[in-house]
């Protein structure tokens, strides 16, 4: 008998589980973080260090306070350039090649026979480990696979900031068959600096036509020299 394995495990369970971690902590999700913690030691498709950081972020997500764990998620998700779940966000930021992206991920999912039911966007990340739950365990590599390189620079953007989230991110990494192995990434703009509104006028100040704080050049234009009435030639 062979002690090896040429398909990837079952993950079924795991990858729902996952996915639910990256949604916003409401009342309902932590009602079932045990249930959760259940469901991911009994189905083992991690390996057991990952099962214990998992472990441990289900139970500070069920017994920390409500308003801490969600603040620490919108603080994270919804205002990270670099850990936004988006994950067409980090390939074409908000130029029009997002949408034609998006159309190919919805005909993927609808060839396989699903539909997005929800007002969640196709390449919203847990919407795509839902969809990876429902596939064959070799397909459901393959296809997380396709976005790995994605899914490493949103976990080396929360391994960087030490975000006990990076966990979740290690485990997709691992379930597409990859090593978790943070990458350099570039440091995010500020908060103002990326929402700030370009310069009309190229920073025109009211005394001359360059910026504020720029010296002001000055020209000195003679008065030419009328000759007088009646004067003669």
């Amino acid at each position: 008998m062979s002690l090896f394995s040429s398909s990837p495990p079952q993950a079924r369970l795991t990858l729902r589980v996952l996915a639910h971690l990256l949604r916003y902590p409401d009342a309902a999700f932590r009602a079932h973080t045990a249930d959760m913690r259940e469901a991911l030691q009994a189905e083992a498709a991690l390996p057991a260090a990952r099962l214990v950081e998992l472990d441990a972020l289900l139970k500070h997500l069920g017994a920390s306070p409500s308003l801490d764990v969600e603040s620490e998620y919108v603080e994270l998700f919804d205002r990270g350039r670099r850990t936004a779940l988006h994950l067409f966000e980090h390939v074409h930021g908000d130029s029009r090649d997002r949408g034609p992206a998006m159309i190919d991920l919805i005909q993927t999912y609808e060839k396989a026979g699903l539909f997005l039911g929800t007002s969640e966007l196709p390449d919203y990340l847990p919407v795509v480990l839902e969809f990876a739950s429902t596939q064959p365990p070799q397909q459901a590599r393959e296809f997380m696979g396709e976005i790995a390189h994605i899914v490493r620079v949103i976990f080396s953007a929360l391994a960087a900031r030490q975000s006990p989230y990076a966990s979740v991110l290690a485990a997709v990494l691992e379930l597409a068959g990859e090593k978790a192995e943070a990458v350099a990434i570039a440091p995010e703009p500020e908060m103002d600096e990326s929402w700030a509104e370009p310069e009309v006028f190229g920073g025109c100040s009211t005394e001359g036509q360059a910026k504020p704080g720029q010296p002001q050049p000055i020209r000195i234009v003679r008065k030419s020299t009328q000759p007088s009435q009646g004067a003669q030639a």
